[in-house]
């Protein structure tokens, strides 16, 4: 019987579109009970209390995902009550996106590979899932929008790589959370436009060791941010340092 319920609100929901704003989606969860499951992951961002994120985070589907241009993004998510009875009522929690849920070809799309193309999904750390959905559930049908992104501190750059090729991560991203473009500056050079490599890192093929940087960063919603002299000229690969300045959009 509770089958046949369920499968009729599911069906029932489906005549309704979501409020202006909110989309469809489904959401699971990953990285065990401490979230320790959930660290590293394919925008770069490594231990991801130390970026800014904590365990309010996600892997999201190819759909989602966008190559990694929605790392850092911010998703306001909430238990659909009227198409589960898993969910906790009037719950919602505001995740980052941190990681990618590839497809899984093996299975379909509503029987196991819920990151399969076209689905919008959210693979969240389990702390930040439980907060919206009872465990036994497994999977849980969601209401999600994209929010503004609100951090502390300003951002945060760690520069990975070897003499001739540096991978630059941005991490703590406050508004749109996530980064359009980005060029570098040495006291030696002129401004180098920087191509995405995966996710958050960002690639440079010049050799900039012993040199202060400077960035000029525009997030997606379209502010521009200039970064002087926000890296000293003693450097190591592997450093992080902290800028001053974040985004508002």
């Amino acid at each position: 019987m509770d089958r046949v319920l369920t499968l009729f609100v599911v069906v029932a929901a489906a005549f309704f579109a979501p409020a202006k704003g909110w989309n469809y989606g489904t959401a699971t969860f990953y990285g065990g009970a401490d979230a320790s499951g959930t660290m590293g992951g394919a925008c770069g961002y490594g231990n991801l209390y130390q970026a800014g994120y904590g365990t309010n985070t996600a892997a999201l589907s190819s759909v989602l995902f966008n190559n990694g241009a929605a790392c850092g993004q911010c998703y306001l998510i909430m238990c659909d009550s009227n198409a589960s009875p898993w969910c906790k009522g009037g719950a919602a929690v505001t995740i980052t996106a941190t990681n990618f849920c590839p497809p899984n070809w093996a299975q379909p799309s509503n029987r196991g590979g819920w990151c399969n193309p076209p689905r919008p999904h959210f693979d969240m750390a389990q702390p930040a899932w439980e907060r919206i959905g009872v465990y036994k559930a497994g999977i849980i049908p969601v209401l999600y929008q994209q929010v503004t992104c609100w951090r502390q501190g300003g951002i945060r750059i760690t520069i990975g790589g070897s003499t001739f090729f540096q991978l630059v991560n941005f991490a703590n991203v406050a508004g749109s959370g996530s980064i359009r473009s980005v060029s570098v500056k040495g006291t030696k050079t002129g401004w180098i436009a920087l191509n995405r490599n995966w996710g958050a890192n960002w690639q440079c093929n010049s050799a900039l060791v012993g040199q202060e940087l400077s960035f000029i960063v525009t997030s997606n919603g379209g502010q521009t941010l200039y970064l002087n002299n926000v890296v000293p000229a003693w450097w190591r690969f592997g450093m992080a340092f902290a800028s001053n300045y974040n985004f508002y959009y």
